[in-house]
């Protein structure tokens, strides 16, 4: 049996990861539906796998934050209580996470042996490049969008999608909380 893998990540309604703008965390959209469900999301057995940057950045917005932070919801602090599997040529261990361990070579070869040897799901929050050659080799089961509700044109950053390969993707579950943040949960297959 074959542990599942999402590839779990935050978007504005234009695809983009972030922004270079004043928006904050979340755009500033977050409610206290979206909160809680992302708490239930985290509160199951599971391991996260990370990309090098996405590791490095959520350790620096953890060193950076204040206790009032968004970086510091309970959401965040349940993540970052899970075993984590950091692929990466370029770190050593010991890792500035409570349970991680680096997984140097490829991130494809190294999530096809997480999903064989795993006893509990997989799942990466970010870890943009990573996550799209996970995709592109199959490996990435379900794709989970939650969509805030803003147009970063201007000052969007990261763009999710961007260099992916084509995919057909089919609605497994869909959700709005607090009114106005969709979460659109999907199985990519490649497209022909």
């Amino acid at each position: 049996m074959s542990a599942t893998y999402t590839f779990d990540v935050f978007s504005s309604l234009d695809g983009f990861g972030g922004s270079t703008g004043d928006w904050g965390g979340y755009w500033g959209k977050q409610g206290p539906e979206l909160l809680a469900h992302r708490l239930d999301v985290y509160r199951g057995d599971q391991r996260m796998v990370f990309g090098a940057t996405t590791y490095r950045d959520f350790v620096g917005m953890l060193a950076e934050a204040g206790e009032d932070s968004d970086v510091r919801d309970p959401w965040v602090a349940r993540m970052v209580s899970l075993p984590a599997t950091v692929v990466s040529s370029t770190l050593s261990e010991p890792l500035d996470w409570p349970d991680a361990t680096v997984a140097a070579g490829d991130a494809v070869d190294v999530v096809a042996r997480l999903k064989k040897e795993s006893a509990v799901p997989l799942r990466s929050h970010g870890s943009l490049a990573m996550n799209r050659a996970l995709m592109a080799a199959g490996l990435v089961d379900r794709v989970q969008v939650t969509i805030f509700p803003v147009l970063t044109g201007r000052t969007g950053a990261a763009p999710i999608f961007q260099g992916a390969e084509d995919f057909d993707l089919e609605l497994i579950e869909s959700r709005t909380f607090d009114g106005r943040t969709q979460e659109l949960i999907y199985r990519p297959t490649l497209h022909p």
